[in-house]
């Protein structure tokens, strides 16, 4: 007999849910955005209008991802005035149930993909020498973008942050050959 509500089961074993879409955001996801980012501790919490901001104004450099209407994970970046070639990753957050998946990685991938980061070939952040999951993410895109990652230290504890907040370091990716952005991006 066949057993017709399987349940996404094969084998005895629940089936990998879909991978999530990966989109520019709008203003409708600025609340979501911010209660993502509210459930994961270790990130900072920004404004709900500085989300806002994000999802409108840098939504061309910014990605939400979604599965069936929830969001999933979000990635905000802009590209400094100054520096062209440079997409500023101000942060990513993969929620739980978008973890294990190189969410991250298909984030960033996806927006260097975009016709505003045609001119791109490098990548900057800034994290905590004890972040050890944006080190092990930003190792990951320098490895599969085939380039150098190096770091110097941006903000210090005590000069920049009151003695509040951990020192955080300038990490850039790059140059990188635009052609590495398929690989990211598919991750």
């Amino acid at each position: 007999m066949i057993d017709w509500n399987c349940d996404l089961r094969v084998a005895g074993r629940a089936a990998a849910p879909a991978a999530p879409a990966i989109r520019k955001p709008s203003a409708e996801d600025g609340l979501g955005v911010a209660a993502l980012i509210r459930a994961t501790p270790a990130l900072d919490d920004n404004s709900l209008y500085c989300n806002l901001l994000q999802c409108t104004h840098f939504a061309a450099t910014c990605a939400i991802a979604e599965r069936d209407g929830e969001i999933v994970g979000w990635m905000s970046g802009y590209i400094p005035p100054d520096m062209p070639e440079t997409l500023f990753v101000w942060q990513v957050c993969v929620g739980e149930a978008g973890r294990g998946q190189g969410l991250g990685g298909r984030l960033i991938g996806a927006v260097l993909m975009r016709p505003a980061c045609a001119r791109v070939r490098k990548i900057a952040c800034t994290i905590t020498p004890d972040n050890a999951a944006s080190w092990a993410l930003f190792g990951s895109v320098a490895r599969k973008l085939g380039a150098p990652l190096g770091h110097v230290e941006h903000f210090t504890r005590n000069d920049h942050f009151g003695g509040q907040h951990d020192s955080e370091l300038a990490v850039t990716i790059g140059p990188f050959d635009r052609h590495r952005t398929l690989e990211l991006a598919a991750a």
